[in-house]
Parts: structure tokens; sequence; C-alpha cells
């Protein structure tokens, strides 16, 4: 059954709780919610059985996480913020895609973030026009083009994906949920990452899969190099997804070395 918490903005975020330990909270991409992702509810599950509190979440405007008015990455970062408190004051993140970008703001916005796991961040070198895109995504949103607003914002994927993506009706529906992960993807372009990320000071891995698309392992590298101590590896995983087995021994490793950081320099 879901839990739920009301952040400093006022939203009502739905999510659920697995295990006890060290927390994780997964941060979603550019459209899933708790009902269409399986994967990651799996892979939070078997983190329960290796002594990590796991929480997964509907991102603000999806799924239980009902929400009014302009969804802002602000928004989302009051949710994320308000998660870490519930899940005991301090956790990683674990983002995913787009979820990567948001989990970079909120390590740079001074949230109690303990590391940052990140899978297939797709960052883009600065000025690629990111910017005028996600002002483009933003029009389509603020001018009721749901639909337009979701064409827009997966203009680069493969017709294919975009086909499937809009069948769903509720992913035209909760479109403008994308607000935040345009803003953060468009923020992540505005300057080199060594200017962007270089002041994080906790552990950042970052992940690709085995078979991934061409942008996502120079993004790897570059964050890698931008920020002090940061990695980057492939992991088992294929079409922009991870898997569960492999990716919760993983996080579970990365959780535990850094709570153990946490607690040293306390």
């Amino acid at each position: 059954m879901s839990e739920f918490v009301v952040s400093t903005a006022g939203d009502r975020i739905a999510y659920d709780r697995h295990g006890d330990g060290p927390a994780l909270v997964f941060v979603a991409g550019a459209g899933p919610w708790r009902a269409i992702d399986p994967e990651t509810t799996r892979t939070a599950e078997r983190l329960a059985g290796l002594g990590v509190t796991a929480i997964v979440y509907d991102r603000v405007g999806r799924g239980e996480s009902a929400a009014d008015g302009t969804i802002t990455l602000e928004r989302e970062l009051a949710a994320i913020e308000a998660l870490i408190d519930a899940a005991g004051g301090s956790a990683v993140l674990c983002g995913h895609s787009s979820g990567c970008s948001i989990s970079l703001r909120a390590a740079v916005a001074g949230l109690a973030v303990d590391g940052l796991a990140l899978w297939e961040a797709p960052l883009a070198p600065p000025d690629s026009g990111g910017r005028e895109w996600a002002d483009e995504v933003n029009r389509l949103i603020d001018a009721g083009d749901n639909g337009g607003a979701l064409d827009a914002y997966m203009r680069d994927m493969p017709p294919e994906i975009l086909e499937i993506v809009r069948g769903i009706p509720a992913m035209i529906e909760q479109a403008p949920s994308l607000r935040p992960d345009g803003e953060s993807l468009a923020w992540a372009e505005s300057a080199p990452h060594a200017e962007l990320f270089g002041g994080i000071r906790v552990p950042v891995l970052a992940m690709v899969g085995e078979q991934t698309y061409d942008i996502m392992t120079p993004a790897a590298e570059s964050i890698a190099a931008a920020i002090p101590g940061a990695t980057w590896k492939a992991m088992p995983g294929s079409e922009h997804g991870w898997e569960p087995e492999s990716m919760a021994a993983e996080l579970a490793a990365f959780v535990h070395a850094a709570a153990a950081r946490r607690v040293a320099r306390e």
C-alpha cells in the first residue's frame, strides 16, 4: 500500500518503501511512474534484501502524486527533499535518464544527499540546443497541448518508442510533469560540467548499459571527469534499462559505502 508525504511545496507525494537500512531514493526520468515501472520495483525489492531502505515514488503530477498548476523543477526537488526526510534524513539518489540531471541538481542545491548513482544520464555538451528545446516543450505545456509537448520532448527518440508512449493515454495526460526533466537537462547543458557539478562532494557513480545509445557513454565520462572522485562503469542493461539483480547488488554496495562515509564524517 502506498505511503504519502507532503512536500514544502504542498504536493502530496505517493511512494513505496522497501526494506530497512541506509536509504536510496529512485528518481525516475521522463514519463514513468510506479504502476508502469516494474523494473525499478524489482530492484527496490532486491535492495531490501541487501540491507537498504529503497524508496520508489510517483513523481509530481504522475500516478498517485496528482498535482495542479505549473510543475516546476523546484517542486520536484521539494518532493525529493520530503522523501529524504521520510527515509531518515539522508539518502543516495538513483537517477534514471533525466532523473540523473534532476538528481545532480538536488545535490548542487544542497539536499541531504549521501551519493549519486546515475543510470544513463542523457547529458549533451554545453550549448547543444537544450534551452531552446525545453522552452518549446514548456510553451506547448502552457498552451494545453499535452500531445504536442510529449512529441516535442521525445523528438530525438526512435519513432517506434514514441508510438508506444503515445499509446498510453496517461503519458499524454501527465505531460505537464515533463517540465522538470527539460529544465534540469537544459541546466546541465548551460555550462561545462566541471563548472556545474564540480562542487559536489559526495560519491558519484555514473553507469551505462552494455548496450546503449551513443550519447550515454560520453556523458558518463564527462560526469566522472567533472566531479572529484566520481567514477563511471558499464553494467548489464540495454534499451536504456538495467538488469535488476546486478543493479541491486551494485547499488547496495554503493549505498552502504556512502553511508559509512557520511557516518565517518559526522
